[in-house]
């Protein structure tokens, strides 16, 4: 393998000769140009002879270690903006869509049938449930098991399938399927399984292709997420405005996401022809070299060793994510107006903008300013982030009120829209911090394999907190 060779190892040996002047002593170098110098720098420079004969390194390669490229125009960070949102787009057009499936495709008014109500009301449990569980599954199955071969595999792959499904929900949203709705509900499920299935795949092989880049980028990713919310709640506002039925907001969701899919498939493979991402690829497969010779020398897998090294930080992360999503949507979405009436169309815009909107912005943000400055270290993060449990008691003494609840300390929906902005704000900018810590805690040649587990603790941490919000309405009616 090549080395890194600087001007300094190439000094002026003990046995150098100039070359000035012929047999006669006639000068053969104009005065003032560089001589010619043969030196032995290249054997002092301790590198071994496969190293100096550059063996098994094409010219490509070479050239990428001595000439050390640079982000241009920071287009491979803008594709890892991408990336993350794309990561997240399936998910966010699903769970903002409700009113297409609850009130235009499954309710008895739609159907004529009164038994569909069943489905209405456990229609955001069951989407929730057959979107988390495989996506948990195949986060950490993709960890330790070789599910599709290598990164490319797994990431063209996954976003193959995504858009497939898309495409899918898009024709039966032109369909009429009011009089077989308990098949649209069931084929509904079944597509919610097979898209997280292989989003789980993808965005698990996002984090591990980040991990190979320096540690801003695991970071840009993460930005990308919460663009990915942003750019969600924006359109939920615009479609509610402007479209004439759920049935047409619902296609312009599903056309957005599968476009957001299709511009993910082409960069990915745009970036073997940028050369940043080249050359920190090249870096990685010498220090994949070095880690199967570390393996067959220990005989022991890196995978422990890995996670020992970043365990604090894939600890934050899961609270990180496991704080926010114990009240967002669920709990934030219910909290009430004192200004307008419940159900009335200037609730449902409070509801828009003072929760997604105000905590999707708020979280892009956070992100973005992680993105240039870090505090605190990687010791001392933990601290603030087992600070934001606050959160939890914070919501609940707003106007948070399922079961008719009386007891309610927060009345003022300002209040409601600081503390929301509070948590959005610190969700961004800590979760940035923890996965950007995470692939950066361990060895270099781990990166890849710790930013992995940081995706597995970060889908772990938003099913645990999805599963806590359940139990949120009953702490709540325990308080009055």
């Amino acid at each position: 393998m090549a080395g890194s060779y600087t001007k300094k190892e190439f000094g002026l040996g003990p046995e150098e000769q100039t070359l000035l002047k012929d047999s006669n002593g006639t000068r053969i170098v104009p005065k003032g140009a560089e001589p010619v110098r043969l030196s032995p720098g290249w054997e002092g420079t301790g590198k071994t002879d496969d190293e100096l004969n550059f063996k098994n390194v094409t010219m490509d390669q070479a050239n990428l270690e001595l000439n050390p490229p640079r982000d241009r125009l920071n287009i491979v960070m803008f594709i890892m903006i991408l990336h993350g949102v794309g990561a997240l787009m399936p998910w966010n057009m699903f769970i903002s869509a409700p009113e297409y499936f609850q009130e235009h495709k499954l309710s008895p008014k739609s159907t004529g049938d009164n038994s569909t109500q069943m489905y209405v009301d456990y229609f955001s449990n069951a989407v929730t449930f057959s979107a988390q569980v495989p996506n948990v599954v195949f986060n950490w199955l993709n960890l330790f098991l070789p599910l599709a071969g290598n990164l490319t595999t797994r990431i063209v792959y996954g976003i193959f399938a995504q858009v497939v499904v898309f495409v899918f929900t898009i024709v039966l949203a032109m369909i009429d399927s009011s009089s077989w709705a308990n098949i649209f509900f069931w084929i509904t499920m079944g597509s919610v399984v097979i898209l997280n299935i292989s989003n789980g795949i993808y965005q698990n092989s996002v984090f591990g292709m980040a991990a190979k880049l320096p540690g801003k980028y695991t970071g840009c990713v993460v930005l990308g997420s919460n663009i990915s919310g942003t750019f969600t709640s924006v359109m939920i506002l615009l479609t509610t405005y402007f479209s004439p039925s759920p049935r047409t907001s619902a296609i312009y969701y599903f056309i957005t996401a599968l476009f957001v899919l299709l511009a993910c498939f082409d960069t990915y493979f745009a970036l073997p022809i940028n050369r940043f991402y080249r050359y920190h690829e090249y870096l990685h497969e010498k220090e994949a070299s070095q880690r199967k010779t570390d393996q067959l020398t220990t005989g022991r897998p890196p995978l422990i060793k890995v996670f020992k090294q970043c365990a604090l930080q894939c600890f934050n992360v899961w609270f990180i994510f496991f704080v926010t999503l114990s009240v967002f949507p669920s709990v934030m979405m219910k909290v009430q107006s004192t200004t307008y009436e419940v159900g009335s169309s200037e609730a449902n815009y409070f509801t828009l903008l003072f929760c997604f909107l105000n905590f999707n912005v708020t979280a892009m943000i956070g992100s973005f300013l992680a993105s240039m400055y870090k505090w605190p270290s990687k010791k001392y993060l933990i601290v603030p982030v087992l600070l934001r449990v606050v959160f939890i008691p914070l919501f609940l003494v707003c106007r948070y009120m399922p079961n008719n609840r009386t007891f309610i300390f927060i009345e003022n929906d300002w209040a409601f829209l600081i503390i929301g902005a509070l948590m959005g704000l610190s969700s961004g900018y800590f979760s940035s911090c923890a996965m950007t810590y995470c692939s950066t805690t361990v060895e270099p040649r781990y990166a890849s394999t710790a930013g992995m587990f940081g995706a597995a603790f970060l889908v772990t941490g938003v099913f645990s907190g999805i599963l806590f919000s359940f139990v949120m309405p009953i702490i709540a009616g325990l308080l009055g």
